[in-house]
């Protein structure tokens, strides 16, 4: 059962002693529900924020978080553009503890939400820039993750395998990422300090004369050295707006980002379905897995698409009609209720301009056999679909006999 806010503020009297609460509320940040929480104000109307874990694997990820937190020296804050909480006490609670935050002010949005151009979006961008501009030194030295790229692309290589090992990864989708995995120019780049969690609600916005901007970040428990293409793995539900934060992250940045970097976010974005899938199988929750499903199911089309939205350097040979049967065949066919949990831009794609590029790489391929052969060329999208529609069609036929 959640506990109350005044609950909660009896509780905070005792990591804080020398404040006197005199009212407590609904905290008005988004939570995961993975805490309990509450915004407090004290006597001399300073606000403070109390979050006690609410499970296990809460606890684990607020201590990770308390040791960023305690590592992030004044030195290391100012360095960026934004405010991340202090710690001001603790407090036993049971068999966990609670936490005391000073409060830092501001609104989230929706990723979709986010409108393009200068002001919000290009305040995320540099905030994000800011992050990856942090020395690395003071990670190792707190005893935080320090990855390098091989480490981020054998991390990457388990996820899919684990994924694969579930039987339950569309054939399409595999190929897509393991090509992705052992592509070499991919995999090139210099590890950053990074955020590692970070998410549109991640950000805290407030409104100024200039506009909004970021003032705040929550979130901190993944801090580590790695990949910066995965702080920006959560544009791929940003629509229009991911172009805006993208460039002003490349704007702000001391550094020229890696040629490859964008396709090595998208690889992220869509991993995140992988681990959704292998955090239903780990937990014995079915209706995660059946959500995963459904959600790699739908990635389905954007792969046979990948000329739009390549992982690797090199978007691969043209499918034939019997590649393409071999992969639906191999596709698991639960389709269990659709969720928009997980909203990315390699979802969808312009058929014609699919097509179009299918013709430009068959340019140099021999004539199209006659109506009467089996085709082996470029096809599109219509054929696919008719030609899976028949096979559902034949296969009906055949269990109603």
């Amino acid at each position: 059962m959640a506990r109350s806010p005044l609950t909660l503020a009896a509780v905070a009297t005792s990591a804080l002693p020398e404040t006197v609460f005199v009212g407590s509320g609904t905290l008005g940040h988004r939570e995961s529900g993975e805490f309990d929480s509450a915004l407090l104000q004290a006597e001399d109307g300073s606000q403070y924020v109390i979050r006690v874990p609410a499970s296990q694997q809460a606890e684990t990820d607020q201590s990770r978080e308390l040791l960023v937190l305690q590592a992030m020296s004044e030195g290391i804050r100012s360095r960026l553009p934004f405010e991340l909480h202090h710690v001001l006490g603790q407090s036993p609670l049971g068999a966990t503890r609670a936490v005391v935050y000073d409060f830092l002010p501001g609104y989230q949005v929706e990723p979709e939400q986010i409108p393009s151009g200068d002001g919000i979006a290009s305040s995320m961008g540099g905030a994000i820039a800011a992050i990856h501009a942090l020395p690395g030194s003071f990670v190792s030295e707190a005893g935080l993750p320090v990855q390098s790229a091989s480490d981020s692309r054998n991390e990457a290589r388990n996820v899919i395998e684990r994924a694969a090992a579930t039987k339950m990864l569309p054939a399409a989708v595999r190929k897509r990422w393991l090509d992705a995995a052992a592509d070499e120019a991919l995999w090139r780049f210099q590890p950053t300090v990074i955020n590692g969690a970070v998410a549109a609600d991640s950000f805290l916005i407030t409104d100024h004369d200039a506009g909004p901007i970021v003032t705040g970040m929550l979130g901190w428990g993944s801090l580590r050295v790695s990949d910066p293409a995965r702080d920006l793995h959560w544009l791929s539900a940003a629509g229009e707006a991911a172009e805006s934060v993208f460039a002003a992250y490349v704007a702000a940045s001391g550094r020229t980002p890696d040629a490859m970097i964008r396709q090595r976010s998208m690889l992220y974005a869509e991993l995140e379905l992988a681990r959704w899938l292998l955090h239903g199988k780990d937990i014995h929750d079915q209706t995660i897995v059946d959500d995963a499903v459904s959600m790699l199911d739908g990635l389905v089309d954007s792969v046979l698409g990948n000329l739009m939205s390549p992982l690797s350097s090199s978007p691969g040979p043209v499918m034939t009609v019997s590649d393409v049967q071999e992969m639906l065949k191999n596709t698991p066919t639960t389709t269990p209720a659709s969720s928009s949990a997980i909203s990315m831009d390699t979802d969808s794609f312009d058929p014609e301009e699919f097509q179009r590029a299918l013709d430009d790489m068959d340019a140099d391929e021999p004539e199209a056999p006659s109506a009467d052969e089996t085709p082996t060329g470029p096809i599109s999208l219509d054929q696919v679909r008719e030609s899976d529609d028949s096979q559902r069609e034949r296969s009906s036929s055949s269990d109603e006999t």
